[in-house]
């Protein structure tokens, strides 16, 4: 789809706003009423312009949101009309702007912002910035921000910076998803299964179900039964049982089912020994994630969600401190944040309180295992006369996890001796094998 049609009238617009204010401020008519020309925008089905419907962005709004894409797009924009005004050199600090280390044209910051809102009027300028405060959506949603400013230097110097994600959106139709690394140290998890593929119990399945409806209906219970003020609006579930047992797949079939990312939390990149740097590395996640409709699942939460300890020294104090801001955060946070563990007595007390729900995922049955057995046995492979599923998953308790790791082995096994008949023999070796993990003694 063309995204583009828009983009440039609204660019021909800015660019009459900048003509109009400085062919003012240079005419020195400081006084009189500015008027904005008028801007036709076509009905689209293009992101900016689904955005300016959302937000119901005023003129001014869009003015800045213009000012912050502009560079992305067409980056000699400012300096031709600018020099149009001064053929002969000079500069002109009203209009702010600044130079980058690579970028050799104007980018606009505050100021520019400042200047094309209220010119020289000081009452307007005061007004203009309440756009950058941090109440308003541009700076609570993270869709742009003002730079800070250097030490001693005015507020409004920094550059105007709209976030890479909305950039794609409103220019390739697309919001980029974060890369993974220390400015973000958590990875997309997805799956091409679905509920059929999982085997939970009845009450694992009815308790997620309670997930499902909040996930459908609480912003209908928040914004049209008039209960945000009274009810915070994110969801806090803990999945606790063994590792295998299918809560990083329920999580992800979560997101599957209501289109929402999922990312889980690497808590190698996150906790750290030095004091502070957990919760900074936290807030990246948290600041990123706002008003994104992601599903933030922390998997081994008790790392960072553990018991406080009794105060013996300085550490203790500011390990307590660290737990005691990561409650409050996930408390805070109005999206949906998934801890898991493998026993919910690891974790802080005060934190299990917070939970809106609370979901074991047990190791699966003898028929739960039968199940998991059939469901995953590849429909070309044939099972040898002396292979019986039943007496199998009777035998061994195996998590869902570790029976499709050892199908997985076992069929290889099977390709690599040019056949279609899955042995009870490779079938066993792929017990042993993950029983091995465990230290536990295979029979």
């Amino acid at each position: 789809m063309d995204y583009a049609k828009n983009i440039i009238e609204s660019l021909g617009y800015l660019q009459k706003i900048i003509d109009c204010r400085l062919k003012k401020f240079f005419q020195k008519e400081n006084n009189g009423q500015f008027d904005y020309p008028e801007l036709v925008l076509e009905p689209d089905d293009s992101p900016l312009y689904h955005f300016l419907v959302r937000h119901k962005l005023n003129i001014e709004e869009y003015i800045i949101l213009l000012l912050s894409l502009m560079p992305h797009i067409q980056p000699n924009f400012m300096d031709p009309i600018i020099q149009s005004y001064l053929p002969h050199g000079g500069e002109f600090p009203e209009i702010g702007g600044v130079k980058g280390n690579s970028y050799r044209s104007t980018m606009p910051t505050g100021e520019t912002a400042m200047f094309l809102l209220a010119g020289n009027d000081i009452s307007k300028r005061m007004q203009a910035t309440k756009y950058f405060s941090a109440d308003h959506f541009f700076t609570k949603e993270n869709i742009l921000m003002l730079e800070s400013a250097k030490d001693g230097e005015p507020r409004m110097s920094g550059r105007l910076i709209l976030q890479p994600d909305y950039v794609d959106l409103f220019t390739i139709g697309v919001a980029s998803k974060p890369i993974f690394g220390p400015d973000f140290p958590a990875k997309l998890v997805t799956t091409k299964l679905n509920w059929d593929d999982i085997i939970l119990t009845e009450k694992t399945r009815k308790q997620i179900d309670h997930i499902k409806t909040w996930l459908l209906h609480n912003p209908t219970f928040l914004n049209d039964w008039e209960m945000e003020k009274r009810v915070k609006p994110g969801y806090r579930s803990l999945f606790f049982g063994p590792p295998g047992t299918g809560k990083t797949f329920a999580a992800t079939l979560l997101g599957n089912q209501f289109n929402r990312q999922v990312y889980r939390i690497d808590l190698s990149q996150v906790v750290s020994k030095f004091i502070g740097e957990t919760e900074k590395n936290l807030e990246k996640i948290f600041n990123k994630a706002e008003y994104k409709d992601w599903i933030l699942f922390f998997d081994e939460a008790d790392a960072l969600f553990g018991k406080r300890s009794n105060i013996q020294n300085a550490h203790d104090k500011y390990a307590n401190q660290e737990v005691s801001y990561l409650l409050q955060r996930v408390e805070d946070f109005p999206g949906m944040v998934i801890l898991a563990s493998n026993n919910k007595n690891y974790l802080d007390s005060a934190f299990i309180r917070r939970f809106n729900s609370i979901i074991h995922f047990p190791m699966p049955s003898e028929e739960e295992r039968f199940a998991i057995w059939k469901k995953n046995i590849p429909p070309k492979v044939t099972l040898a006369p002396n292979l019986d599923l039943r007496s199998i998953a009777a035998r061994y308790e195996l998590t869902g996890s570790a029976i499709v790791n050892i199908i997985h082995f076992a069929c290889l096994q099977t390709i690599s001796k040019q056949t279609m008949i899955l042995s009870k023999e490779d079938v066993l070796e792929g017990i042993r094998l993950e029983y091995e993990k465990e230290d536990k003694v295979f029979n």
